[in-house]
């Protein structure tokens, strides 16, 4: 009897890089991060080395069979800029081996192709009953990979930023822990501010509201993002609450503006300050009018809130820094915020609109954020606050129609205002049931590029359910 073949997959796509970037890419912290799609993401558990050197490995957590299991994958070959291998140490594949190959497709382009020799457990009956599922799984998981290295490769391209050393407050939350392996595998370098005592040399623990950031924080550092900010969403607005929303965004931003006004200042120190603000600030609309970034700022608690919080960044201006101010609408990741929250209701066919659902959402998805804010810090001429959205906002009832057409299952729920008020109080009235027609025409002005401009766009690249890439070919043999 001739041995069966073992299962290949074969995943090519033309990149918008030189061969030599795009393995160069590959080799810097983060890169894997980068690559693990948000619908089913593997969690780094431990690390051996650094890179992709022969010997260096990572262990990481990923679900099998709706079971979680531990992946040890060991870097065994390389020839660099064109090939590099990984072979599975430990986890649920009987063998796994990945070769991810890198051909010189003219002088500005690659040919990228990740060739994967790989066996089920259990043989015949493993191929038999998780093959197919295999096999579409990996088809989505290349094509997303494919899909975000490109992106990543155009808009540093774009960017055109010579190496910068980062400081991040908030590097842990939804954002920041996008934003720091974006940075790094796009070769830049990036500190992050800690509470708690700092375990890494690129770790600077701070005290905000306590005491000043210490002065080596900001050594050597090109540009300042704060993502500080406790949630909004999360509890009732008592007193109390309003105080620590408040407290948990100016102080942060205080203290980081009070330590760059003292800092070095030219080009030997920061230069840019990113301080995030919110569409809030334009207050409780309910009704139609297109908010543009000159829009007056509203009256409510949290449009009060986001002018306190973009006003503490003033010493760094006044030093000479430039201070950007982005404007962030609700942002549209399965990592965190408003579609977190929503994706077990409307699974279980138990979504539906809130009040009367005309409230407008200017949304847009995560990875339009980390481009922006990377277009912010290489754009001079960008400075002050604008408005971070998608360009075409939608309404609550258009959201509700969308998300449940993306995951196939019905919204019959109708969650009426005065139910809302009652039971999140001005929570409710503010955060649920009034919105803002935000449109950001700065960005749009000085040429931003948006990689999802719609919410179904959004919604299918975070869900898992995008069509492949266009050029993005699948091939299964055996």
């Amino acid at each position: 009897l001739e041995p069966v073949p073992m299962p290949t997959f074969r995943a090519t796509s033309i990149l918008p890089a030189p061969a030599g970037e795009v393995f160069e890419w590959h080799t810097r912290p983060g890169a894997f991060e980068r690559l693990q799609p948000p619908w089913d993401p593997a969690e780094v558990l431990e690390r051996t080395g650094e890179g992709i050197t022969p010997g260096t490995s990572v262990v990481v957590k990923v679900s099998a069979g709706g079971i979680a299991q531990r992946m040890q994958v060991e870097h065994t070959r390389l020839e660099a800029p064109t090939l590099f291998e990984d072979v599975q140490r430990q986890g649920p594949f009987r063998r796994w081996i990945h070769q991810h190959r890198f051909h010189a497709a003219g002088e500005e382009e690659t040919r990228l192709e990740d060739h994967l020799d790989y066996e089920l457990p259990l043989g015949p009956l493993g191929r038999t009953v998780a093959g197919g599922s295999v096999r579409s799984r990996l088809e989505r998981l290349f094509a997303y990979r494919h899909r975000v290295l490109a992106a990543d490769l155009r808009r540093h391209r774009e960017a055109a930023l010579t190496p910068r050393t980062f400081l991040i407050s908030g590097a842990s939350g939804m954002l920041g822990s996008a934003l720091v392996p974006f940075l790094t595998a796009g070769g830049h370098r990036v500190r992050r501010l800690v509470r708690r005592r700092a375990q890494r040399a690129d770790e600077f623990e701070w005290a905000p509201g306590s005491r000043p950031l210490h002065p080596s924080a900001l050594e050597g550092v090109d540009v300042v993002i704060n993502l500080s900010g406790a949630n909004l969403g999360e509890q009732r607005w008592t007193p109390a609450r309003k105080s620590m929303l408040k407290s948990s965004r100016t102080e942060p931003t205080a203290t980081l503006a009070s330590a760059l006004a003292a800092a070095p200042q030219g080009p030997h120190g920061p230069r840019v300050f990113v301080s995030l603000s919110a569409s809030g600030y334009y207050g409780h609309r309910h009704g139609d009018r297109v908010l543009e970034d000159d829009a007056p700022n509203g009256s409510d608690f949290i449009a009060q809130l986001c002018r306190v919080w973009e006003e503490a960044a003033r010493p760094a201006a006044e030093a000479g820094v430039r201070v950007v101010h982005p404007r962030l609408g609700p942002v549209i990741s399965v990592a965190g915020g408003m579609l977190e929250r929503l994706l077990l209701p409307f699974r279980l066919g138990l979504g539906g609109r809130l009040g009367d659902g005309r409230q407008w959402l200017p949304v847009l998805s995560r990875e339009d954020v980390l481009g922006a804010l990377l277009f912010a810090v290489a754009t001079p001429e960008l400075t002050g606050a604008f408005n971070l959205s998608a360009p075409n906002p939608v309404t609550n009832r258009d959201f509700t129609r969308t998300l449940s057409r993306v995951l196939g299952r019905p919204s019959p729920t109708l969650l009426p205002a005065p139910a809302l008020r009652a039971a999140f109080g001005e929570l409710g009235e503010v955060a649920l049931l009034g919105g803002q027609r935000m449109i950001p025409s700065r960005l749009a002005s000085l040429g931003f590029r948006w990689q999802h401009r719609t919410l179904e766009e959004m919604l299918r690249f975070e869900l898992g359910r995008d069509v492949p890439p266009e050029g993005f070919t699948a091939q299964h043999d055996g």
